[in-house]
Parts: C-alpha cells; structure tokens; sequence
C-alpha cells in the first residue's frame, strides 16, 4: 500500500488567527504521522478484502476534520468520508481506509481551530503466486 498526501488540498487551517501553533507544514506533517499510525490497521483489513477477492487495488481519498482544541476528543481525526470522485477502489477498500483512521491521533497539541484535511491512499495487490504446471504423463508404448 502506497500512501500520498495531496498537497493542494492538504490540509486548510482556518485563517485570521494571529498565531499559529505550528506552521501548516508542520501541521501537514503532525496529520500525516496521525494517520500512519494507523497503516497496520488498513494493511489487516486490506488483507481481509484480498482474501474474498483477489487482486482488488485502486486509490482511496478520503476527507476528514481534525478536531479543535476545547472540544471532545481534541486533536483526533473525525468525520472521515470517502472522496467519490478521486477513489479508485472497490467500496470494501474505502470502508478499511474510513475506519481505521477515524480517531486517529491525537495530535499534541490540538490547534485552536479545527483542521481539514485529504489524504489519499494507493492500494496494490501483490501477483499471483506462480503455480508450476503439472507435468503431463507420457504415453505408454
């Protein structure tokens, strides 16, 4: 499973505040080590989703919020929803993408205001095992 966090709609932190905790780098980077977290969890269930239907790979995005300082569950990732137009994969791969991460994190500290973000995540299956032929008896003469 390949991983690749989407620049141009990263993540957007609200504006017109007249500090910022960390830079929306740094943010970016926070995020993107929240949802990594979570990478075996998605390769386990991806695994399940092999097993029922070989060979199944396409690209998962997803949108989610980042949840502000203040509120339930600060920091954490919520409200994971899988971006249609930009996901590739079956509906069984998006939904291990969606719960897995969702209340990822936290990330220390949460920001005064509540993140969004996109992820995307690339899912390739591994080939087939080669199976050898058997071979063919030989006639009898």
């Amino acid at each position: 499973m390949k991983t690749t966090l989407l620049i141009a709609a990263s993540l957007v932190v609200a504006t017109g505040c007249s500090f910022a905790k960390r830079s929306p780098e740094m943010y970016r980077d926070d995020t993107k080590a929240a949802l990594e977290s979570k990478n075996n969890d998605i390769h386990a269930c991806y695994d399940g989703v092999l097993k029922g239907t070989p060979g199944v790979s396409g690209k998962v995005t997803v949108k989610f919020d980042v949840i502000a300082d203040g509120e339930e569950n600060a920091g954490k990732v919520a409200n994971v929803t899988v971006d249609k137009a930009n996901t590739t994969a079956p509906d069984a791969v998006a939904d291990c993408v969606v719960k897995s991460i969702a209340g990822a994190g936290p990330l220390q500290p949460a920001d005064k205001y509540k993140g969004e973000g996109t992820f995307s995540y690339e899912f390739t299956a591994p080939p087939a095992p080669v199976v050898p032929a058997t071979p063919a008896h030989a006639p009898k003469s």
